[in-house]
């Protein structure tokens, strides 16, 4: 063969030879950014999604990844725009999928490549499917003592979304705490069936203040606000709405996702992701959740109350106290 006529073949042969000698590229040193997406069924600002959002932006914000989100999709919407993330080089996926998971569930199975980070009440699903809960019912159990000990009528209202396994844990959870602390409290509980209607939640709040509720527990936007026009007191859920009510909300307990992220995140990057229930990362001792300060009400709960809450969250974080984990529908009543 002459020196200057090389076959395609032979050109090919020593391209490919060549490259197998050079060491791969992490994505860091190739200096790109993950893709990461995110859908979701309601607005960015509402309370369970706004904690996903937040924890997403602070990794866009270090330059880890290359974030984009979708709010308030649709069910029937849901299952396309998850296809065509998946299709959009997106490495990870994060949702809510609650309403949708035989959806969810179909795409993952279409797209093992891809890894996916479900809100869930289900299992995880090999091998690409991971879910995460708002396991919060340790602040929330904290919140309930400082309720039963701020209650004059011993009566508490409680509104949430829908009766399923992440919202009933908290409210048993909250229920609990209050019960712990004052025996005689009554609770009066409803759900308005939606994830974000302010105006119905308000109303249901106000039918409970009518009958003698004093606290209320805001499982839902629009309950603190029925608190703070009849000059009840209300307690937080996820986000802590204090600043906005200063003299309505006496505490909240917190939900952190960062923990469950960045975990994700990191496993992602290191090719290390599978299906796995990430929903202890938003427990206490992984820094998932907290209880907020009193800040306003620092002063204005019982020396007594404070004192307990302080000795149970000890416990709690000790593993020497454990907070029951209740998935069915809580009722009114005792």
């Amino acid at each position: 063969m002459s020196p200057t006529r090389i076959s395609r073949r032979t050109v090919t042969a020593l391209a490919v030879a060549a490259l197998s000698t050079v060491p791969t590229l992490s994505l860091a040193q190739a200096g790109g950014k993950m893709k990461v997406a995110a859908i979701y069924t309601v607005p960015f600002e509402q309370q369970w999604v706004s904690r996903i959002h937040k924890a997403l932006k602070a990794a866009e914000a270090r330059g880890e990844i290359e974030y984009k989100a979708s709010e308030n999709v649709s069910n029937a919407d849901y299952e396309r725009v998850m296809r065509e993330y998946a299709t959009s080089g997106n490495r990870l996926i994060v949702g809510e999928s609650f309403a949708v998971e035989a959806a969810a569930r179909k795409v993952a199975k279409d797209f093992p490549k891809v890894s996916f980070l479900m809100g869930s009440s289900g299992k995880p699903q090999a091998p690409n499917f991971s879910v995460f809960d708002n396991y919060i019912q340790e602040p929330a159990y904290l919140t309930g003592l400082i309720a039963g000990g701020m209650t004059k009528t011993n009566k508490i209202g409680m509104v949430g979304g829908f009766p399923i396994p992440e919202v009933n844990r908290l409210m048993h959870a909250f229920m609990a705490g209050a019960r712990e602390v004052n025996p005689k409290v009554e609770f009066s509980v409803t759900f308005i069936n939606s994830w974000f209607d302010p105006p119905k939640a308000k109303e249901a709040a106000f039918a409970m203040i009518d009958k003698g509720a004093d606290v209320m527990y805001a499982e839902r936007f629009g309950v603190s606000d029925a608190a703070k026009e009849r000059g009840k007191l209300a307690i937080g859920n996820v986000i802590n709405t204090q600043d906005q009510y200063p003299d309505t909300v006496v505490a909240s307990a917190l939900w952190n996702m960062e923990p469950t992220i960045d975990r994700a995140l990191k496993m992602v990057k290191d090719g290390k992701f599978t299906a796995e229930d990430y929903g202890q990362y938003s427990m206490m001792k992984h820094k998932g959740s907290e209880l907020s300060p009193l800040g306003t009400f620092e002063k204005k709960v019982p020396a007594e109350i404070v004192a307990k809450v302080k000795a149970r969250q000890a416990e709690i974080l000790s593993g020497k106290f454990t907070v029951k984990v209740n998935d069915t529908q809580p009722k009114s009543g005792k």
